[in-house]
């Protein structure tokens, strides 16, 4: 069997985006270059990657596992090229971190700040996404670290505890709930709501738990940050679900009360994720150890 690294990453490319040209593209390769290339590929294997139709390649079952695996071996060199790249002076390190909303707002920017401090050479590409989907996303080897609540199947990978995520229900003073010290999410949403984006995977979550209920959330405006979201419930605009140390520091400035709620996913444990810590590039390393600590 005779594929290399451009192999690899070139089929990568083009499941990835489903095309062979955007794929070639990507690969800085002529797309003749790249056909020439999966048809190689599919010849050594003796069996088809590439389903082709008017729209576009999607991968068979074949080429879904080569992909898997050539993400792995990808992984593997960029990993190797970055334990290297500890001698070599001035050569950057770079983490793919996915997080979730109330992570990503609450516990990390003070941890980041500070190892990007002390990492001058290393750079972090942090994007929120589902618990879920942060999970898949790591076992895939499309990110170095997941920070993500429990609850998400985990298969293999390595966790190390984190944080406790509490939720908690803003309100205006004068709201018809100012009087209670909780309050179950149920009884939230016969009320009027401040709600984030609705691209905001932590919005996402609460409607899931509405529609579960077979509800929805009645939200009166979206915004991006629970401090913007903090005013609007101060300006009695609405209710708003956040996690408990953002509606403590929206209380500072601004006159809310808040409530706990009863449910049992209002309180979650939040861990870190790799795929395999003893196999993770030295910097990768001392990111998860200093948020570990």
């Amino acid at each position: 069997m005779s594929f290399d690294l451009t192999d690899l990453r070139l089929f990568v490319h083009v499941v990835e985006s489903g095309s062979i040209t955007k794929g070639a593209e990507l690969s800085h390769l002529a797309l003749a270059s790249a056909s020439a290339r999966i048809r190689g590929m599919e010849d050594v294997l003796e069996v088809p990657l590439l389903s082709r139709g008017r729209r576009g390649v999607t991968p068979t079952q074949a080429g879904q596992t080569l992909n898997r695996h050539a993400r792995i071996v990808l992984t593997h060199w960029e990993n190797m090229l970055g334990e290297m790249g500890e001698y070599a002076k001035g050569l950057k390190g770079h983490i793919r971190l996915l997080c979730n909303t109330a992570s990503l707002s609450e516990f990390l920017p003070e941890l980041l700040s500070a190892y990007l401090a002390q990492h001058p050479n290393v750079s972090i590409d942090m994007h929120e996404e589902l618990s879920t989907e942060i999970v898949q996303d790591v076992v895939d080897g499309k990110a170095d670290v997941g920070v993500m609540a429990a609850g998400a199947d985990l298969g293999e990978l390595e966790i190390f505890p984190f944080r406790t995520l509490t939720f908690v229900l803003a309100v205006p003073p004068d709201h018809p709930l100012a009087d209670r010290e909780e309050v179950s999410f149920s009884e939230a949403l016969e009320h009027e709501l401040v709600g984030l984006a609705e691209d905001s995977p932590f919005q996402r979550y609460l409607e899931g738990h509405a529609a579960r209920l077979g509800r929805e959330m009645k939200c009166r405006v979206l915004l991006r940050g629970f401090l913007a979201v903090g005013g609007m419930v101060a300006d009695g605009v609405g209710a708003a679900v956040m996690p408990d140390t953002a509606a403590a520091r929206c209380r500072q400035t601004m006159d809310i009360r808040v409530l706990r709620l009863t449910d049992s996913w209002a309180t979650r444990e939040v861990f870190l994720c790799v795929r395999s810590y003893d196999e993770l590039p030295v910097h990768v390393r001392e990111l998860v150890d200093m948020l570990r600590s």
